[in-house]
């Protein structure tokens, strides 16, 4: 009886000392919600610049004399970059952690927004908002949510998916009016002042809250078991195309992609980018138009918070095909709305895109995680970057349009036409199990 005892406890100090630290007992508030908090407050502040190319074209396009292309190809570079960096950001949050990545990628966002307040050309432009921002934006981009929820909770991931993706619609709507006010009563210069030290004011919250790790808190994820904190992964790059080069392989992934590249364009391209002058050439005051877009933002947090609690429930497939469908549909009206003053049929239609925007992301992730397991965070901010090559697509496409056509009806169209395909895309995912070996390994 007493070998018995004692071979029983030294394998116990055997496990624990395979896991590491031995974790705390858990207390009453998880952890997990406050770093998701910082997370939130984090990608609302990054989320702030993302207000102000809408804002700026006819700005710009008046004081400069530069055309809406060369001004749509700035906010191109800007989503492109966006896009690519987030992969490559998630690897080095991997290897450097996800406090050191984050304070750095806000630091570029300012210092490109404050640069910007003394360009003289169409290339200091492209060099501050495109480069400079595209690239801080991109390493605070959904793969760093993707990064926290993967980390830090095992159960209502769907949900907190949802709320840290609404987290940028929240920006959008604290932002977008305010800017728009400045925009109208002071300048672009003052309203590029303000995001710069939107971005700031978050560096000290994510520097003192944030935690990269359960383990550094020593607790288990929400809802999970306790696990040691991994040592650092090297060569970040080299993983990450070594990953796209494996989920690429695979035929889900270029189905997500694809959809993610429309849902990118009929959103960040197109809405975002090009609703505020498209409403302003049929005589809409830029204030009102901008105002349009913030209650976007209101009904983006709703729509996007619900479907993350429909994904952890239902087939994430199905409700692609919804949401594009649903989006195609509401896009094909949109000329029609269009008026000088805001009429009820625009405000349905404000309503609908908002519960829509973003709602897409729960499930896309969640098929992302479904597909490349303890890869998925990669995988999607691979994804995630055709989302933004889609956008940036559309963002030039739309600012060229209306340079030849006069008119933005066409790109409408052309949108809601591809959200179509998006949907049939989406129901044609295969399935796979919920566990699966790394895609790189």
């Amino acid at each position: 009886m007493t070998e018995t005892i004692e071979s029983a406890a030294q394998d116990g100090d055997r496990q624990r000392s395979r896991a590491g630290r031995r974790p705390r007992p858990r207390p009453r508030i998880h952890r997990a919600w406050t770093v998701a908090a910082v997370t939130f407050v984090t990608i609302v502040g990054g989320a702030a610049f993302g207000t102000l190319p809408g804002l700026l074209i006819n700005p710009l396009h008046t004081e400069f004399g530069w055309s809406r292309g060369e001004i749509g190809l700035a906010a191109s570079i800007n989503m492109a970059l966006y896009g690519v960096t987030a992969p490559f950001a998630a690897a080095l949050m991997d290897r450097f952690g996800i406090r050191r990545v984050v304070a750095t990628a806000l630091t570029m966002v300012a210092a490109g927004a404050l640069a910007s307040v003394w360009m003289t050309a169409s290339w200091q432009l492209m060099i501050y908002w495109g480069v400079l921002v595209g690239l801080g934006t991109g390493s605070m981009a959904m793969a760093f949510a993707a990064t926290v929820t993967h980390r830090w909770f095992v159960a209502r991931r769907g949900l907190v998916t949802g709320i840290l993706t609404a987290a940028g619609a929240s920006g959008q709507l604290i932002f977008l009016p305010l800017c728009a006010w400045i925009v109208s009563e002071h300048g672009w210069r003052p309203a590029s002042v303000t995001t710069a030290l939107a971005a700031l004011v978050v560096v000290p919250f994510v520097w003192l809250l944030m935690r990269d790790h359960p383990a550094d808190a020593g607790l288990a994820p929400y809802g999970g078991v306790y696990v040691a904190k991994p040592a650092p992964a090297r060569g970040a790059a080299r993983r990450t195309v070594k990953v796209l080069f494996s989920a690429a392989r695979t035929g889900p992934f270029w189905l997500l992609a694809g959809t993610f590249a429309i849902c990118g364009a009929s959103t960040n391209g197109l809405i975002r980018t090009h609703f505020v002058p498209s409403a302003h050439d049929h005589g809409m005051p830029i204030t009102a138009a901008a105002s349009l877009l913030a209650v976007i933002g209101v009904f983006d947090v709703v729509g996007t918070i619900f479907s993350g609690w429909l994904t952890d429930r239902f087939d994430a497939r199905r409700l692609l095909a919804v949401y594009y469908a649903l989006r195609g549909i509401s896009l094909l009206f949109l000329p029609m709305l269009m008026a000088p003053e805001v009429q009820p049929p625009m405000v349905f239609f404000i309503v609908f895109y908002g519960l829509d925007w973003v709602a897409t992301v729960p499930p896309t992730l969640a098929l992302c995680r479904e597909q490349y397991g303890d890869d998925s965070a990669i995988v999607f901010g691979w994804v995630l970057a055709s989302h933004q090559v889609g956008a940036a697509v559309v963002a030039f496409l739309g600012g060229v349009a209306r340079d030849v056509f006069g008119s933005y009806d066409v790109v409408w169209y052309a949108a809601g036409a591809l959200c179509a395909v998006a949907a049939l895309m989406s129901l044609v995912i295969r399935r796979a199990g919920a566990a699966r070996a790394p895609v790189g390994g």
